[in-house]
């Protein structure tokens, strides 16, 4: 189980642990709407996690008319630097783009027009990002309605009916087309694909309203861009939640998620990624977290993240 261990984390971070195993864990999220942009909490044990940087923000939202930076999701690249992409507006056609090597000085934010050639989509919503290290290649996904495409209740959920879309790039420069990568017939946002031995899994949000969901669901594939599963049944309980991120610890996967009608977070963990025990009575984080995205970084990184930004 160890040696899956530093597999996983290996893969999600681009670190060796079998050589690093003093790394630290972040968490990278939004407060409120957004409006000031981006915040990390650290964790050494991925249960207990503390604000940097006395909470106040780290990169501030400069795109698009909203200038909002929610649902920020980062990765480190296969040039080692740390790339980020973020929703930039509750109704916009593209999503928001920066790298940094450090953490605390980030490059001139983007906006990524990747729904622009669709008159009628509505949004881009919570896009992640997650390396594919066989073709060298980065796959961006999020959440977007098109009006028309499925069919949707103009009074339920103010007509919103999303399915998953991506791009891939190999530089976040230049660009695929715009494809559909999920669709099972009902109301999917929030997607966050990891790899898990020779296989991609994809925690999701089921968003259907009637009957109520609301709830994390697991899927699975072979391939990253194409091929998963009908979603499994809800591994969260009896309330709303959203936004999940997971980390994989001591041969446990722990996948942290937003209760958002309840005003906090909530936790679930599993070996086998199908049975799940709750654990949100052992997690503490700052106030006010929002989703956001979990990954590793050496001490040494973190050490020096924290001397830069203080």
């Amino acid at each position: 189980m160890k040696n899956i261990l530093f597999l996983f984390i290996s893969i999600h971070t681009g670190i060796n642990l079998s050589a690093q195993a003093d790394s630290v864990w972040l968490f990278a999220y939004f407060k409120n709407n957004g409006q000031d942009g981006l915040h990390f909490a650290s964790s050494t044990d991925g249960l207990k996690w503390t604000a940097l940087r006395n909470d106040s923000s780290f990169l501030r939202p400069a795109v698009s008319k909203d200038k909002l930076m929610r649902d920020p999701c980062i990765i480190r690249g296969q040039d080692g630097k740390f790339h980020m992409v973020w929703t930039v507006s509750w109704n916009e056609r593209g999503i928001g783009y920066a790298s940094s090597s450090d953490l605390v000085h980030w490059s001139e934010q983007q906006f990524i027009p990747v729904m622009m050639h669709e008159d009628s989509a509505r949004n881009c919503w919570a896009p992640e990002i997650t390396r594919d290290r066989k073709k060298k290649q980065y796959m961006i996904y999020w959440a977007t309605t098109i009006r028309g495409k499925y069919p949707a209740d103009p009074a339920v959920e103010n007509g919103y009916n999303h399915r998953m879309y991506y791009v891939t790039t190999k530089d976040f420069t230049s660009f695929s087309k715009t494809k559909l990568l999920y669709d099972k017939g009902f109301n999917v946002i929030d997607a966050s694909i990891l790899q898990a031995g020779k296989k991609y899994v994809m925690f999701l949000k089921d968003e259907t309203r009637y009957p109520p969901q609301k709830n994390i669901r697991v899927a699975f594939s072979k391939k990253l861009n194409r091929g998963f599963s009908a979603p499994s049944a809800p591994i969260t309980g009896n309330y709303w939640a959203e936004g999940p991120t997971a980390l994989y610890k001591d041969g446990q996967w722990i996948v942290y998620f937003d209760k958002y009608r309840d005003h906090k977070y909530g936790a679930v963990k599993s070996a086998d990624l199908v049975n799940w025990t709750d654990i949100s009575g052992q997690i503490s984080i700052p106030a006010g977290l929002r989703h956001g995205t979990i990954f590793r970084v050496s001490k040494t990184e973190f050490d020096d993240m924290v001397r830069l930004a203080n």
